[in-house]
């Protein structure tokens, strides 16, 4: 059996609050060492095993121990998969998203979970750099009374890590936005307009990570056939999750909305600009159009024209041009087409 990448096993005592973590460092027996231990764990204790893009071979053991559905090995194994929340006989398997947003590059990274929670386990598996999984062991380590809860203080600690994530991605995104919002009704004429869309297209990412999770986490609190004998004394926490989880699916759908208005705007701003410019035009082609009239009737070379001879003659045709121009041009200053 390969190794996999990154492979951690923790067995808690509900009652005690204590951890132990099994090494699973050596790539020949990781597996086999978490495996022993979960055959041996006492009557009050429970496991979290957490792996990070694990291949097939790696979770078949793992799998036949905690009771995984071969669907929910390949899941698990490829990751991408939708936000849901599914039952395999004692074992329910809870897919999200992770992500978190780069201002600097103006992109939201995403990343995927797989939580697979049992009488007395937890499998995590991970894919991609966003693991929320280090802070949630790091939150159970903090506030020991939650292990009293079992394998679900472990569902709970893994969610609430994420809805923080997302809710910190929202608060980004939105200062983001609000410097896009300026910058669009600023004096300036720059177009924004591919800048609102890449941010838009990175709202919809984020929005098909939170908007999917949110009757997932309903229906933790619903309960079903073996959750609800844990729903009790978690579901405070896991209605805390979900009511972070609304109010954020609220903010990414605000922002997309924005979007929407902003990326309207600057079209309109856009359209603004044309029109100014062809105004600008048409003034100055009207105002060269005079002297180019007067220019092309001298320039025709009859014989017979009374000016030709006259002494005056040309600085009358001089004049009536400077005057007509200068004419127009005040005219179209003062209506703001120049």
């Amino acid at each position: 059996m390969k190794h996999a990448r990154e492979m951690e096993c923790v067995i808690y005592d509900r009652d005690s609050g204590r951890s132990e973590h099994v090494e699973c460092e050596l790539p020949d027996d990781a597996c086999q060492s978490a495996l022993k231990r979960l055959r041996d764990m006492g009557e009050d204790d429970f496991a979290w095993v957490r792996l990070a893009g694990p291949s097939v071979g790696e979770l078949v053991e793992l799998a036949e121990e905690l009771g995984l559905h071969p669907l929910a090995v390949e899941d698990a194994v490829h990751g991408r998969q939708r936000p849901k929340r599914e039952r395999f006989g004692d074992v329910l398997a809870v897919a999200l998203k992770t992500l978190r947003y780069v201002e600097e590059e103006t992109a939201v990274e995403t990343g995927d979970v797989m939580i697979f929670v049992g009488p007395r386990s937890v499998l995590t598996v991970s894919h991609g750099t966003i693991d929320p999984c280090t802070e949630a062991a790091r939150r159970l380590d903090a506030d020991a009374d939650m292990l009293s809860h079992g394998p679900w203080a472990v569902v709970h600690a893994v969610l609430d890590v994420a809805v923080d994530a997302y809710s910190d991605a929202a608060r980004r995104v939105r200062a983001t936005l609000d410097r896009l919002e300026d910058e669009v009704f600023s004096t300036s004429r720059v177009d924004h307009t591919e800048s609102i869309y890449s941010l838009k297209r990175e709202v919809r990412e984020f929005r098909d990570a939170v908007q999917p999770l949110v009757p997932v986490v309903q229906g933790l609190l619903s309960g079903g056939p073996g959750e609800k004998d844990h729903q009790p004394k978690i579901a405070p926490y896991i209605r805390d999750v979900a009511d972070h989880l609304h109010r954020t699916d609220i903010e990414v759908r605000t922002l997309d909305e924005l979007l929407d208005s902003v990326l309207g705007a600057q079209q309109a701003r856009v359209g603004t600009w044309q029109n100014d410019d062809m105004r600008r035009i048409s003034a100055w082609a009207a105002i060269f159009a005079i002297p180019t009239m007067v220019a092309g009737v001298y320039g025709m070379n009859f014989e017979h024209m009374p000016e030709l001879g006259w002494t005056y003659g040309y600085p009358l045709a001089v004049g009536l041009m400077v005057l007509a121009a200068g004419a127009l041009h005040r005219a179209f200053r003062r209506n703001g087409w120049l």
